[in-house]
């Protein structure tokens, strides 16, 4: 479906939807830990429902209550001997269930769609096997490295080294390797996106796991032999989802407050705030849990330079940002965003120039040369969610109107995304 957006000022206030990321863990933990658990306030989107999914393929009963605020997992009894488990488009689901089911006991084959075949999850698969797992790859299909695949455990321990372009490869492994028979050591010389990994540990720190790493966390020894406990836990409003509304104001001018995102989650996006002030807005916490954000005048944004290895998530929408400052920003030294659901690096280049933007692509970067403006047009949604709601956000800020090819991708994470963004708007 096409959706076309003209512009906009924004004012008002909002609730984002749960963490996607926070979500997934808390499902597959609760699916391989022993007793019933408790989750709530899980996020209901199309990745979370392919995790759902996957939980049932292991065996997992899960219980809705309270109209599906609350879901009570209880893990099998026992695992099947074959599983088949299809993660539709959630590469969170793939990566970390992956390392999970080498402890399964089962023969586990992961398959997605065409979109998620695409995406590589050789390093990963290489780390299991070192740690003892078997990897095969069904008759047919010729790419090592790629779903589908089959793995079967269980992991034993030992020694591996890792790079990890995506941090879900290795979160994956934190997850599996306490399940381990014996011990594991891993060596890891290229960390991006290192704040999805400090949600991991603080999954396994409240799980009491026993593990040790350096402060660049590039060296890990976790023991194996210990298992997961039951639990209850709430998940926090999503900092990914809400920096499209802190950026409509950004891009505007406008003010807009989200509720529902806890100080202390440890979602590497919150970053975002820190740039977004950097850029002239003036980000307030005006209670415990709810944030708001004012952009300068229309136009008045100030450019900069900017990492964004720890949030590439937020490149799509950082990149439309800096079109409505006056001067250079670049946002680099985030290759990563090329792995992701599309060429990120790419697709905003190109869909930026579509709609007036002097933009430069580097392989780990964006460089976008601001005017306080774009023109407007067409560009395509390429069946990716960021990308979708970062064009989204361009619109409220352009001289005429944006038709957005293919918006159906929004229900990955946050389906509800479009009309949000209609109660804030003030033509």
């Amino acid at each position: 479906m096409d959706k076309t957006l003209h512009p906009a000022m924004v004012s008002g206030s909002i609730s984002v939807p749960s963490s996607k990321s926070q979500t997934i863990r808390a499902l597959l933990l609760a699916t391989f830990a022993k007793g019933r658990s408790v989750i709530h306030n899980p996020l209901d989107s199309q990745d979370t429902r392919s995790c759902m999914d996957a939980c049932l393929a292991f065996g997992a009963s899960i219980k809705q209550e309270n109209n599906g605020e609350t879901f009570l997992v209880d893990p099998p009894e026992t695992f099947p001997s074959t599983i088949t488990i299809d993660c539709g488009n959630s590469g969170t689901t793939l990566y970390l269930a992956s390392g999970l089911a080498a402890q399964s006991g089962a023969s586990v084959t992961f398959t997605g769609d065409d979109q998620l075949k695409n995406r590589p999850v050789g390093p990963l698969l290489e780390a299991l096997a070192d740690l003892g797992a078997t990897i095969t790859y069904p008759e047919g299909n010729a790419r090592i490295g790629y779903p589908p695949f089959t793995i079967k455990g269980p992991l034993k321990g030992g020694d591996t080294t890792i790079v990890c372009h995506t941090s879900q490869h290795l979160s994956a492994l934190l997850l599996a390797c306490p399940l381990a028979i014996g011990d594991s050591r891993i060596s890891v010389p290229l960390l991006n996106e290192k704040p999805y990994v400090h949600m991991t540990r603080s999954w396994l720190d409240l799980q009491g796991v026993s593990y040790r790493c350096d402060e660049s966390m590039q060296h890990f020894q976790i023991s194996g032999g210990q298992s997961y406990s039951s639990f209850e836990a709430t998940v926090q409003g999503d900092y990914s989802s809400a920096s499209f509304f802190f950026c409509a104001a950004a891009v505007t001018g406008g003010t807009v407050t989200v509720r529902g995102l806890d100080p202390e989650d440890p979602q590497g996006d919150k970053e975002i705030l820190h740039i977004l002030e950097q850029m002239g807005c003036t980000i307030t916490w005006i209670e415990s849990y709810a944030i708001m954000v004012e952009g300068p005048g229309m136009g008045d944004l100030e450019p900069g330079t900017f990492d964004l290895n720890a949030i590439p998530d937020a490149l799509p929408v950082l990149a439309v940002t800096a079109c409505f400052a006056k001067g250079t920003t670049v946002l680099g030294n985030v290759p990563q965003a090329r792995i992701k659901e599309t060429d990120r690096i790419a697709v905003m280049h190109e869909n930026l120039a579509s709609c007036g933007a002097n933009i430069e692509e580097r392989e780990d970067a964006l460089i976008i040369h601001g005017r306080g403006t774009l023109d407007g047009g067409t560009c395509k949604g390429y069946d990716d969610h960021r990308v979708i709601m970062a064009m989204a956000v361009a619109s409220l800020g352009c001289k005429k109107a944006i038709t957005i090819q293919g918006i159906d991708a929004v229900g990955v994470t946050f389906p509800t995304f479009f009309a949000l963004l209609e109660t804030i708007q003030k033509p």
